[in-house]
C-alpha cells in the first residue's frame, strides 16, 4: 500500500509549534526546532542508511513548493541517484567563510544596530579563522575544537559566543543541503564530553558597585557640574541601560503621568518598557531640561556636538575623573547594584524587579496570561529604590571603588 501523501494543511505548517519532524508524507517533514525555527527536510534511504536533504526554510519554501522539490528528490532515488549528489552538482558547496559571511548578512535585517553585525562578523571573521578556508561540508569536531580551545578558558565569553555562531552557520549550511549528519559544534550531548563544562569557567559580568554605597556615590556625583552626572544617576534612578538614558528623548517622557516610554526599537528585548518615575528622577528631570530646552526630539542627555546625545565614552571619562576604578565600577553594574538590593534589603517580589529591569519572566504560557506590565507596582519599588539611594549626611565615596596609585 503507497504511503499517504500531504498529510499536512496549510493551517497546521502555519501553526505547528511543537519541536521535532512532522510528517507530510513522502519523506517529506517540516522540521520545528527550539524557538520554532520551521524547515523542511527530505528523508531517504541510500545503500541501507537514512539520508537527511535540506529543501529550505519555511519562511521561503511554501508547502506547495516544499511538496514539489521533495517529489523531484523522490524520482532521482527512484531512478538510482542520490538526491544529495545532484544537489551539490549542481551548487558548488562554498568554503565555511562564506557561508558565514552569507548568514550574517541573512540575519543582518533582524538586529536593531550596526554593533551586533560588526561582533557576528568580527568573531565569525578573526576568531574563526582557521576554519573559513574549509569547505563548509567537510568542517568536523577536531575543527571546531582546534578554534574553540586556544580561548574556551582564558576568553569563556568569547569562546561561547563563538561556539554558537559556528553552530548557527553550520545548521544553515545543513538547510540548505551543503551538510548532513550531526552538527560538530553542537554543545549539548557533544562538545559538553569535550570541553569544560561552563558553569566551571569564569564567567564575565560587568563590574557592580555593592548596593550599600550607592547613596555616597549619587552624593559624589551630585558634586559634579556635567551632563554625564546627571545622566548616570538618571540611570541608577531608572535601572536602565546606558545605551537607553544616553538615546532618551523629551518625547519619551509623561511627565503627568510620570512615566518614561522606551520604545521597543530602542529596547534590547525589542518590547516597549515603561518606566515609572520616581520624584527624585522628576526633579533630575526638571533640571536638565534647561541643557536641552525640552523639545520633543531633542535628546534628554545631549552631547558636546549640537544635536548629538551623549556618547558612552562620556560616562568613562566621568568615573576617571572621581578616580574610580572601572574594573569595580561600571554604569550597567548599577543594574546589578539594584536587583541585590531588591532581592536583599526590600521586600518586593523578584518578578516586580526582574520587570523593572525589562527581564522576561516566566515561561510562554505564563507570560501570556500576565500581559500587564504592573507599572503602579512598579512605582512603589521605584521610589522605594530612590530613596535608598538618596544621600546621608556626611555621605563620602567608599575608598574600595577608588583607583590605587
Amino acid at each position: 500500500m503507497a504511503r499517504q501523501l500531504n498529510r499536512l494543511s496549510p493551517r497546521a505548517v502555519a501553526t505547528l509549534a511543537k519541536p521535532g519532524r512532522h510528517a507530510d508524507g513522502g519523506g517529506l517533514y517540516l522540521s520545528v526546532g527550539l524557538g520554532e525555527a520551521r524547515r523542511w527536510v527530505f528523508l531517504f534511504r541510500w545503500r541501507g542508511r537514512l539520508r537527511e536533504m535540506g529543501l529550505g526554510g519555511l519562511s521561503s519554501v511554501p508547502l506547495a513548493k516544499a511538496r514539489v522539490r521533495a517529489a523531484d528528490a523522490r524520482a532521482l532515488v527512484a531512478d538510482g541517484i542520490n538526491p544529495l549528489d545532484a544537489k551539490r552538482a549542481s551548487e558548488a558547496v562554498p568554503t565555511f567563510g562564506e557561508m558565514a559571511d552569507a548568514v550574517v548578512t541573512a540575519l543582518g535585517p533582524q538586529w536593531r544596530n550596526e554593533k551586533h553585525r560588526a561582533q557576528w562578523s568580527a568573531t565569525l571573521t578573526t576568531d574563526a579563522a582557521s576554519l573559513r578556508p574549509i569547505r563548509v561540508d567537510r568542517v568536523e569536531t577536531a575543527d571546531v575544537l582546534a578554534t574553540l580551545k586556544p580561548i574556551w578558558s582564558e576568553k569563556p565569553e568569547t569562546a561561547s559566543r563563538l561556539r554558537g555562531r559556528i553552530e548557527r552557520v553550520l545548521d544553515a549550511a545543513k538547510a540548505k543541503g551543503f551538510r548532513e549528519g550531526e552538527n560538530p559544534a553542537r554543545w549539548r550531548g557533544h562538545l559538553d564530553h569535550l570541553l569544560p563544562k561552563r558553569q566551571k569557567l569564569t564567567r564575565g559580568h560587568h563590574a557592580a558597585l555593592p548596593f550599600a554605597d550607592v547613596p555616597a556615590f549619587v552624593a559624589d556625583l551630585r558634586e559634579r557640574n556635567a551632563t554625564a552626572a546627571l545622566a548616570l544617576e538618571f540611570l541608577i534612578l531608572t535601572a536602565a541601560r546606558s545605551g537607553e538614558v544616553r538615546g532618551a528623548t523629551w518625547a519619551e517622557i509623561d511627565t503627568a503621568a510620570k512615566v518614561w516610554t522606551v520604545p521597543a526599537s530602542r529596547m534590547k528585548a525589542g518590547r516597549e518598557h515603561r518606566v515609572p518615575l520616581s520624584v527624585s528622577a522628576m526633579a533630575l528631570l526638571e533640571k536638565v531640561r534647561v541643557l536641552s530646552g525640552g523639545k520633543p526630539d531633542a535628546t534628554i542627555f545631549p552631547g558636546l556636538k549640537p544635536g548629538s546625545s551623549l556618547s558612552d565614552a562620556a560616562f568613562n571619562a566621568l568615573l576617571i575623573r572621581m578616580g574610580i576604578d572601572r574594573a569595580k565600577v561600571t554604569p550597567h553594574g548599577f543594574r546589578s547594584s539594584f536587583r541585590d538590593w531588591a532581592g536583599e534589603a526590600s521586600t518586593f517580589p523578584r518578578e516586580l524587579a526582574e520587570a523593572a529591569l525589562a527581564h522576561v519572566v516566566g515561561d510562554q504560557t505564563e507570560r501570556a496570561y500576565r500581559r500587564g506590565d504592573a507599572l503602579e507596582k512598579r512605582r512603589k519599588l521605584m521610589d522605594a529604590w530612590a530613596a535608598f539611594c538618596e544621600p546621608r549626611a556626611g555621605s563620602v565615596v567608599v575608598p574600595m571603588v577608588r583607583k590605587s596609585k
